[in-house]
C-alpha cells in the first residue's frame, strides 16, 4: 500500500453492520473533515488529467458535490450535479436505475453538458457500480463523452469497477477494500 493510501485508509472512519448487519460502511465524512487528507485526495483524483483540457466534472449527489466540485476547481472545469429526481428547478433529462430494493431515479439539467463536451465522473465510492453506471448512461445519453470515473474507494469485490469498465469508461480510485 502506498503512503497516499494508508494516509486515506486511516481517515476513513468504518461503521460496522451499516445501514444493515454485516456492511462494513465506509464513511469519509472523517476524511472530508482533515485537511490535509482531504487537501491530498482532490489532488491525487485530479492528478492524472493535470493540463488537460476537460469540460465539466459530473458528481453524484450528494458526497460527488463535494469531491467533484473541488476536482472542478483545480482543473478549471464547470461542475455538473447529478441529483435524485425531483431536486432540480430547470427542465431535466432523466434515468431510472435498480436500486436493492426497487427503482430509482436521476437527473441533470438539459443544458447541463453540451454535445461532444468531455466529462469525468466523480463521487466517493463505487460498489456495484448502479448509480455510476445509470449516470453513465444519462451523460452519453447528453452527448457528452465520459473521459474517466473517480472515486475515492473501490469495493472490488462487488463488481462496480469492471460493470463501468464493460461500457468503455477508465476508473481511477485511490484505494480499495477488500471483502466488503
Amino acid at each position: 500500500m502506498s503512503d497516499l493510501s494508508d494516509e486515506l485508509t486511516k481517515a476513513i472512519r468504518t461503521i460496522p453492520d451499516y445501514p444493515k448487519a454485516g456492511v462494513q460502511f465506509r464513511d469519509i465524512t472523517t476524511l472530508l473533515g482533515d485537511a490535509g487528507a482531504f487537501r491530498r485526495t482532490v489532488d491525487a483524483l485530479v492528478q492524472p488529467y493535470a493540463g488537460r483540457s476537460i469540460g465539466k466534472i459530473a458528481g453524484i449527489e450528494a458526497r460527488g458535490f463535494i469531491l467533484g466540485g473541488a476536482v472542478a476547481h483545480q482543473l478549471s472545469a464547470g461542475f455538473v450535479p447529478i441529483r435524485k429526481k425531483g431536486k432540480l428547478p430547470h427542465e431535466t433529462v432523466r434515468v431510472a436505475y435498480s436500486l436493492e430494493y426497487g427503482i430509482d431515479e436521476m437527473e441533470i439539467h438539459r443544458d447541463a453538458v453540451a454535445e461532444g463536451e468531455e466529462i469525468i465522473l466523480v463521487d466517493d465510492l463505487i460498489a456495484t457500480g448502479g448509480t455510476a453506471e445509470a449516470a453513465v448512461k444519462l451523460l452519453r445519453q447528453m452527448g457528452a463523452k465520459i473521459v474517466s470515473a473517480c472515486f475515492v474507494i473501490d469495493l472490488p469485490d462487488l463488481g462496480g469497477r469492471a460493470r463501468l469498465e464493460a461500457l468503455n469508461v477508465p476508473v481511477n480510485t485511490l484505494l480499495a477494500f477488500e471483502g466488503d
